[in-house]
């Protein structure tokens, strides 16, 4: 499913700082209260709309959600797929990686909330949507770097590429959410100390090494 599909043409016509502020005032929304909970009335409100305007734009409340959704996708897909061509060792990918985490985590952290939300709804028409939509790129980004890893001899051949594509998402998910999200953050400083949040050089040194242990060749 392409969730650019979701919008009516209407929502393209519009000027990008109109788009923009109903993208970000429904992200917030829908973090906070997720998307059954989610207000279209609010929505309308803080992005300075009327709510029949939106629905000159969205089918309904789903449709809005999904763009919402596909607009978070597409800002982490560009890097991912720069990274996922380039010949790069997969540790120096990895690497950038982390290092985006950090800084985007922290600067869009209303996304990873969202994300977090939607990781918790209780709706089994959303969550193969979710899953296929929020989870298709990255597998396919990360299997494919660790396949070319393999072919250049930086990555062990005997781990099964998508298993190990899993993993790895796991803990880039688990460090998003530890800089963004409050239960996470918490989290994140229980395990490793109050002032975890200022030591980015330590979490990438010490990711590396876990990373390296698991998928580098040590032939």
């Amino acid at each position: 499913m392409d969730l650019r599909a979701h919008h009516k043409p209407t929502f393209d016509n519009i000027s990008a700082e109109k788009r923009n502020r109903i993208l970000d005032a429904a992200t917030k929304e829908f973090a906070v209260n997720g998307f059954e909970n989610g207000n279209i009335g609010t929505i309308a409100k803080k992005a300075g709309v009327s709510v029949g305007s939106l629905y000159k734009y969205f089918e309904n409340k789903q449709d809005l959600f999904l763009t919402v959704v596909q607009h978070s996708i597409s800002q982490m897909e560009e890097l991912l797929n720069v990274l996922a061509v380039s010949d790069e060792d997969v540790l120096v990918k990895v690497e950038k990686i982390i290092r985006t985490i950090q800084s985007s985590s922290r600067e869009s952290s209303v996304l990873l909330k969202l994300y977090n939300a939607m990781t918790a709804e209780n709706n089994p028409r959303f969550a193969s949507q979710f899953a296929y939509e929020m989870e298709s790129m990255t597998a396919r980004i990360y299997r494919t770097a660790i396949e070319e890893g393999k072919k250049n001899g930086d990555v062990r051949n005997d781990i099964d590429s998508a298993f190990a594509a899993f993993m790895l998402d796991n803990l880039f998910m688990s460090l998003q959410f530890s800089y963004s999200c409050d239960y996470y953050k918490e989290r994140f400083k229980i395990y490793v100390g109050n002032d975890i949040e200022s030591r980015d050089e330590f979490v990438v040194e010490q990711s590396l090494k876990f990373i390296k242990s698991a998928f580098k060749n040590k032939s």
